[in-house]
């Protein structure tokens, strides 16, 4: 039928777990962890995993290798009146590739400056006369000046925009080059760089593993993210939190699923590949946090110790002492005796209260933790500059096969709608969708275009793929039949779908995702949109103060939510008047 092919059944399985393992695995995962509990997290996650992350994945790949075909054209099949699911699904991933690739755009920008020496986030750069250092930068840190000033160029508040950042527009064109140049001929081409891209991460993370256990102050991030908090599970955040972080982390209801399955050959066991896919993704999770938090417990002590280490100094000036006379080892016993013998002398000081666990609580997730935690934690590391080219390396290699499932979710099903005449070569289509794409990604290299990116990632990428999932379950489950289903499912796989995927598909899976709706529209709703505005003269951590979104970016943020949406009942009340 011309359908391109996998070449084997390793490069699918590669491509599917390049798609759902993402940034979200690394800079999403191990920060619920530890805001909701350490292991205790894990028990909501692996419910959520096995009540509707397996069971909607094993739905997705089922579908798509049993009709052959992508998002749009799948569901029209199933029935005409859920077209609108498809269309919904195919939104979502232009909408969210548009973003994507702008963060990956970042990642570049910091690869490139990843070979200057010394790395350009170590230091504050000198003000205009050269009679000192830059004052923003002083004021905050030469980390937080490098990403806010440096890359984003960052204005004030939302509604200005502030101007195009060039160095941006170049790495911006760069990326949508290369995934360009990696999906020119769809399957056959992405196939090929997937190898690469998917298997490298996973290098990177266990040189990072090997090293970040050496580091000093390791054990105290591992202890740390692994800390049970009892209450955590009466929390109905953290559930929530789960259950998102499961659906989104697998790539459901983007529609890059069922175009990648749609490749395979007719008798192939989806429901092993399924479950296969899942484990994995999971286990990438679990794998990645220990690299993440042994630099973070790294970060902290060293923080901790240049805090014990500043009291040292005021204390041995202030009292005429011998050097070395007081060390981080006896600081306590000193500092006691010291209370005790000369408070006032010692309340002069102005002593830091310096506390371990108030360093390891300084978390943050999505770009802070990348772009600002890790790179500062970078920098003190021996070596430091090989470290942040391996690290940026890897994140644009998680991306990148994210971004192939992504451009898949919307390359396939506009080849299949015969929208644009047969005549126009793959080549050519892929072309004109990359290029507009980054002409709409432009507005993301403004000064406001991180707090976009963050308006896109929180509504557009989220919210909507919950309805498209929901309503898949439904369509399959009432509208297509389990009964035909699951006969699909044996022709295919050569046995009957057992009670678990009977059971889950009709009743428990949807029931989930209705809660997980219902709990996040509840959450959303509570308090007006807000987001955190940069703030150099702000005090606290990090430098941010809340701001509400006024109306205009509201209006959008509801947009990008109803947009997918909305075409869900549009195309079925179509078909019902016609």
């Amino acid at each position: 039928d011309g359908r391109p092919k996998w070449d084997n059944k390793f490069q699918y399985i590669l491509s599917c777990i390049g798609f759902a393992v993402g940034l979200g695995n690394v800079w999403r995962f191990p920060y619920l962890c530890q805001i909701h509990g350490g292991e205790f997290f894990l028990i909501p996650y692996f419910i959520a995993l096995l009540f509707e992350g397996i069971p909607l994945l094993h739905l997705e790949l089922a579908l798509g290798q049993c009709l052959k075909k992508g998002s749009i054209s799948a569901w029209n099949t199933i029935s005409p009146y859920l077209g609108g699911v498809g269309i919904g699904s195919w939104i979502v991933s232009v909408l969210v590739s548009l973003y994507y690739n702008t963060v990956l755009t970042w990642v570049m920008w910091y690869f490139i400056n990843s070979f200057q020496e010394p790395l350009p986030w170590s230091i504050c750069p000198l003000n205009e006369n050269r009679t000192g250092l830059n004052e923003e930068c002083y004021e905050s840190t030469a980390v937080n000046y490098f990403w806010y000033r440096k890359t984003l160029n960052i204005t004030p508040d939302v509604t200005e925009s502030g101007t195009l950042q060039w160095w941006l527009i170049l790495c911006l064109a760069t990326c949508w080059a290369i995934v360009y140049l990696c999906t020119i001929r769809g399957i056959e081409t992405t196939g090929k760089a997937i190898y690469v891209t998917a298997i490298f991460p996973y290098l990177v993370l266990t040189i990072f593993l090997i090293h970040g256990l050496t580091l000093p102050g390791a054990t105290d991030g591992l202890v740390y993210l692994f800390t049970p908090k009892l209450n955590t599970l009466k929390n109905p955040r953290v559930w929530l939190d789960a259950a998102t972080q499961i659906f989104f982390s697998l790539s459901l209801a983007f529609g890059g699923l069922i175009a990648f399955s749609s490749y395979n050959p007719p008798k192939n066991d989806c429901e092993k590949d399924a479950v296969t896919v899942a484990i994995v993704n999971s286990m990438t999770s679990l794998y990645a946090s220990i690299p993440v938090f042994s630099v973070l417990g790294f970060k902290a002590t060293t923080g901790y110790w240049d805090c014990l280490d500043r009291n040292i100094i005021s204390i041995i000036n202030e009292f005429d002492l011998p050097e070395e006379s007081i060390m981080r080892q006896n600081y306590t016993a000193w500092i006691s005796f010291l209370n005790s013998s000369y408070p006032e002398k010692i309340a002069e000081l102005k002593l830091k209260n310096c506390d371990l666990q108030e360093f390891l609580d300084q978390s943050v997730s999505g770009t802070g933790l990348a772009f600002i935690i890790f790179t500062q934690a970078i920098i003190l590391m021996p070596g430091s500059q090989a470290w942040a080219i391996l690290f940026f390396i890897m994140l644009f290699s998680l991306g990148l096969s994210s971004m192939f499932g992504n451009i898949e979710g919307v390359f396939t099903p506009l080849l299949e709608l015969r929208i644009i005449s047969k005549s126009i070569p793959k080549e050519l289509l892929s072309g004109i969708i990359c290029l507009i794409c980054f002409l709409i990604a432009l507005c993301f290299m403004l000064g406001s275009g991180s707090y976009w990116i963050d308006i896109f990632d929180r509504y557009a990428g989220s919210l909507p793929l919950l309805v498209i999932a929901f309503f898949e379950v439904i369509g399959v489950a009432y509208v297509y039949k389990i009964k035909r289903f699951s006969k699909d499912v044996k022709w295919m796989t050569g046995r009957k779908p057992n009670l678990y995927w009977q059971i889950t598909w009709r009743f428990i899976s949807p029931l989930l995702l209705l809660i997980v709706f219902v709990a996040f529209v509840t959450l959303q709703i509570q308090k007006p949109p807000s987001y955190a505005a940069w703030n150099p003269k702000y005090e606290g951590f990090p430098m941010k103060e809340e701001k509400v979104y006024p109306p205009w970016v509201q209006a959008i943020c509801v947009l990008l939510v109803f947009l997918p949406c909305v075409f869900v009942p549009l195309v079925a009340l179509f078909h019902l008047i016609r």
